[in-house]
Formats: structure tokens, C-alpha cells, sequence
């Protein structure tokens, strides 16, 4: 049974070992000539307007985090979609329908009360 799984280690230690080598012979061969110049920040081409170290609203990663709760979830909805018509076809299609409306009733729910607390509100 491992044996089905040997060319995909073979693969992975493929890639691992021609990587590192690449790796190495930049680091070995490559020009080290730092200049003032090749070592600020890049920011889209543009000289940086503040330090890189500056400091996030909370309320910037609470939105950001709402936006993956929301954003898997939804993900989940494809694969649902898609076998609505097999579970038709096998009889449980009123069964699948409903779970699928449950589950988004309780997005919606849970999108309610993140904004009525105004986790969405970008003012300070």
C-alpha cells in the first residue's frame, strides 16, 4: 500500500532537492553588492511613506477575520450546490434544500450581529 504513495515522495524530494540546490547557488554564486538602494522596502514602486513597523486597528484584523469566516464558509456552498441535483435523484433532495437554506440563515444571522456591532465600520 506505501508503495502506491512512492512516486509522489519521489516527487516531493525531487523538488525539495532541486530547490535547495538553486537556493545554494544563488547564495554561493550571486553578486553580494547591498546598496542602499537594494535594501529599503519595496512598496508597489513607490518611496515608502511610513515605517513598515507601524501599527494596525484592531478593528482592521477583526474584518479581515470575519471576512475568512465568511469567505470559507461560502466555500462550502459550491459543493453543496453541485450535489443538490444527486440528492434529488436519490430521494433526500427536500432534506439537502433545507440544510443548505439552514446554513445560510445562519450566515445571515451571524453577518447581522457582526454589523450591528459594527465590527464592519471602518471609522474610528
Amino acid at each position: 500500500m506505501l508503495r502506491d504513495y512512492l512516486p509522489i515522495a519521489v516527487l516531493f524530494a525531487l523538488g525539495v532537492l532541486i530547490g535547495g540546490a538553486f537556493l545554494g547557488l544563488s547564495a554561493c554564486i550571486g553578486r553580494k553588492r547591498p546598496t542602499a538602494e537594494k535594501l529599503a522596502p519595496y512598496e508597489c514602486g513607490l518611496d515608502p511613506v511610513s515605517s513598515p513597523r507601524q501599527r494596525f486597528s484592531v478593528k482592521f484584523f477583526l474584518v479581515a477575520m470575519v471576512f475568512l469566516l465568511f469567505d470559507v464558509e461560502v466555500t462550502f456552498l459550491f459543493p453543496w450546490a453541485v450535489l443538490v441535483r444527486r440528492f434529488t435523484e436519490s430521494g433526500l433532495g427536500t432534506f439537502i434544500f433545507v440544510e443548505g437554506l439552514l446554513f445560510i440563515f445562519v450566515l445571515a444571522i451571524g453577518l447581522v450581529y457582526v454589523w450591528r456591532r459594527g465590527a464592519l465600520e471602518w471609522e474610528k
